[in-house]
């Protein structure tokens, strides 16, 4: 692949001053042009683009980071990764991208108006495309992967809803089966799959959810929390049921439990970012390996606690599992004692400090933000390296790391 031109990394480069002010604006334009073609609107999770613009500020980050780094292109090599696996469950393909430059010049361009001039733009076309090719290359063997493994499979596949089950209050699982009856991929625990949903009333919806069973080669569970105003989700939980179709991107994502596993294992979720630990949970009991595994989980209370019964009968199947420790928030009168959970309060770095083995093991985070916000930061305080800290957020990373 052709390298980038010394001009084109200077001149990257002298535009972080203007994308540090002008960054998110500029998105948020980028993706105002590129909705105006209803094909490639439909591409995307439009939840991320509402009140609370999570995508956009999410890309003008990514954006700024590509022009600071872009003479020491191996710093973004995992953020690369995340997209590209976002981009395979989203069926992104190599004919999308087009669209997508010609709204980030035209977007550069509007904001910010005779600065941008001819050179700036002419680099960042050879930028974007340098990038571009890079995404695509990547999402081509990812997608000639999935096609290739046993149960694979690459666009969107029908499945069945073979079972709805009520996990909480908040909380609901779907079991998916291939309408077509053929095996399913393996997919690494952890990953999730990625819907295409059709909601009266709506243009189509993408939604990500992670996979809460364990690799089976028959089937998936997914486990969706009802949100106040989530179209997707309440449309799940109210009007799907067992018989009926979705249609399905194979598994994705960067944030999976590897093998082999030579160190111990910390799960640690908040709220609904139990789903992926379940899986785990489930691929080691399957494994039965012998190294020490630790479940910690925090919920509001025993009305939100999902999936308590079936965390309970792994554990015990578990011969590694070392500590298995439910912490509610804020129990109710009727929440019982180390039954329901085992702790009350929230959980803190001092106490996974004083009850996990920090030195040696690795920690797999799942929850909402300001849950992620406290572990990502609060465990590379108490020692543990960054690369043993692994995580999924459900959306959006944008800000994250700021910590």
């Amino acid at each position: 692949m052709k390298e980038l031109s010394p001009q084109t990394i200077a001149v990257v480069k002298a535009t972080v001053p203007a994308l540090e002010m002008h960054g998110l604006t500029i998105t948020r334009r980028m993706y105002e042009r590129l909705f105006r073609i209803a094909d490639i609107r439909d591409l995307f999770n439009q939840s991320h683009h509402g009140e609370t613009g999570s995508q956009p500020k999410a890309l003008a980050g990514a954006v700024l980071a590509y022009a600071r780094n872009i003479d020491n292109l191996g710093a973004l090599a995992p953020a690369v990764e995340r997209i590209a696996q976002k981009h395979v469950g989203l069926n992104i393909l190599p004919e999308h991208y087009p669209y997508v430059a010609e709204a980030l010049l035209g977007a550069i361009k509007d904001v910010l108006g005779d600065a941008a001039n001819d050179e700036i733009l002419a680099a960042w076309g050879e930028a974007y495309w340098f990038l571009a090719n890079v995404l695509i290359a990547r999402e081509t063997r990812i997608y000639g992967e999935l096609s290739a493994a046993p149960g694979g499979w690459s666009g969107w596949r029908d499945f069945t809803v073979a079972g709805k089950q009520p996990e909480s209050d908040i909380i609901t699982s779907f079991t998916l089966l291939p309408a077509d009856d053929g095996p399913v991929l393996r997919h690494r625990p952890g990953q999730y799959l990625t819907f295409w949903l059709d909601v009266p009333g709506h243009h189509p919806l993408k939604r990500n959810y992670s996979i809460s069973s364990g690799p089976n080669g028959i089937s998936y569970r997914i486990s969706v929390k009802r949100e106040p105003n989530g179209i997707a989700s309440n449309w799940l939980h109210d009007r799907i049921q067992p018989g009926d179709k979705l249609r399905v991107a194979p598994p994705a994502g960067e944030f999976f439990l590897d093998y082999p596993i030579a160190r111990p294992v910390v799960l640690l979720s908040g709220g609904v970012g139990l789903t992926p630990m379940v899986s785990m949970l489930e691929a080691l009991v399957e494994r039965r390996l012998e190294v020490p595994v630790y479940y910690i989980h925090g919920t509001q209370d025993g009305s939100t606690h999902a999936m308590g019964p079936l965390v309970r009968s792994l554990t015990a199947q578990a011969p590694g599992v070392t500590t298995a420790v439910t912490f509610y928030a804020e129990p109710r009168p009727e929440d019982r004692l180390w039954q329901d959970y085992d702790r009350a309060g929230l959980i803190t770095v001092e106490w996974l400090a004083a009850n996990t083995p920090v030195g040696e093991a690795d920690f797999f985070l799942c929850g909402p933000r300001p849950f992620l916000r406290t572990f990502v930061g609060g465990l590379s305080q108490v020692g543990v390296p960054s690369h043993r800290i692994h995580y999924e957020y459900f959306g959006p990373a944008d800000e994250l790391m700021a910590a």
